[in-house]
């Protein structure tokens, strides 16, 4: 799960509901991951380095940068989230994940799903995203708004349904800041485009625009108290946002397939500690969910999970205290985490201030790239 608003119900299966779009992973983080788990090739089969591309754009459509990825680059290549998880899943031995259990609390070393049924465990592994149930056994810590909302669009298609769409995005991301609102573009496979119509807004916008009743995490709710949605009046209050925004960017709301679904993001404070307790952690959005700047997420994710099957296997083969390995383990991850995400919930802030982002302040994909690389060798010395 990510930082938006929790999932009501257990996913029964690896094709259950729409991943989202596209993931960069980065080559001191997630790459490791990917090459730890023996699955290098089967990314690199997958992985589109060309979508390292990127345009910036000014709310009137004028290009202020695009730039485009030098041959060879692998930083930070993009992959789809649904081809990511199931590249994943299928790695894993049949029957591993029980599709359909949703978990209610854990105690003691026992799950309790929100069907009845238990399971015990000498290690419970949070990482079950953004509103963890695990979480909840080790620290009261929640997220909370950061006051920025995105709003999700769909194209499908988009070379032959979409040309403006796709000319708009090219091979990469698009990014079209204004004041406290961006319109965002994203290439994935499948000659298919996601956008973002992201905004500084209040939690219940959708509630107040007269769309429902407001739940309190962002959505609105029928007289039934069913959640709902009116996908052409979001779009009219969308129009009414961004109204000073080019015709050619306005088609990202105009023109979009989906229901338009409200994604607020949510973080949680940093760093967020909590006292050890002997088999169970966290990892991922589980133990640091922050805001989507820098695209980290995931990234901490996959290396967070990396160490963890490190630290366990190693403590197996050395005949050592598993718990003195994970509590190691947790010292360095909510370490990295916190600041990580103090950098990540900062930079949404800014980027959604009024009067709009400082330009200087966005991160030189070059540079980055650099770091990334030279990171990761770093990383690989240090473990030897």
């Amino acid at each position: 799960m990510d930082s938006t608003s929790p999932c009501t119900t257990p996913t029964k299966s690896l094709a259950a509901r729409d991943q989202g779009g596209t993931l960069d992973l980065h080559a001191d983080s997630g790459q490791i991951a990917i090459e730890d788990a023996q699955l290098s090739r089967e990314f690199t089969a997958l992985a589109r380095p060309e979508g390292q591309a990127h345009r910036l754009l000014d709310p009137s459509g004028t290009v202020l940068v695009d730039q485009a990825p030098a041959d060879g680059e692998a930083a930070a290549p993009e992959i789809d989230r649904a081809q990511l998880r199931r590249m994943l899943v299928e790695s894993l031995a049949p029957d591993t994940i029980r599709w359909g259990h949703r978990v209610a609390a854990v105690s003691d070393g026992v799950i309790t799903f929100t069907d009845g049924s238990t399971s015990s465990a000498d290690l419970v592994v949070g990482a079950d995203g953004a509103w963890s149930r695990v979480r909840a056994a080790l620290t009261d810590a929640v997220p909370s708004y950061t006051g920025v909302t995105f709003v999700e669009a769909l194209f499908t298609r988009v070379t032959e349904q979409h040309p403006e769409i796709a000319e708009l995005v090219g091979d990469g991301h698009m990014w079209a800041n204004g004041d406290g609102r961006t319109i965002v573009l994203q290439r994935n496979s499948g000659d298919v485009v996601r956008g973002y119509v992201s905004m500084r807004a209040e939690l219940d916008w959708l509630a107040h625009a007269g769309l429902g009743t407001a739940d309190g995490r962002g959505r609105v709710l029928d007289a039934n108290g069913t959640q709902t949605t009116d996908t052409e009046r979001v779009r009219t209050a969308l129009r009414e946002r961004f109204a000073e925004f080019a015709p050619e960017l306005l088609r990202v709301i105009e023109d979009s397939e989906g229901s338009l679904p409200n994604r607020p993001i949510f973080a949680l404070p940093t760093p967020t500690r909590w006292e050890h307790r002997v088999g169970i952690t966290l990892l991922g959005d589980a133990a640091h969910v922050m805001s989507p700047f820098g695209g980290n997420g995931v990234n901490l994710a996959l290396l967070d999970g990396a160490e963890l099957a490190r630290a366990v296997l190693t403590s197996a083969g050395d005949g050592t205290s598993l718990d003195d390995a994970v509590r190691a383990y947790e010292e360095r991850m909510v370490e990295r985490g916190a600041t990580i995400g103090r950098a990540a919930n900062d930079a949404i802030v800014e980027h959604y201030a009024v009067g709009g982002p400082d330009l200087d302040s966005i991160p030189d994909f070059d540079a980055e790239a650099v770091r990334w690389r030279d990171d990761a060798v770093a990383y690989r010395a240090a473990r030897r």
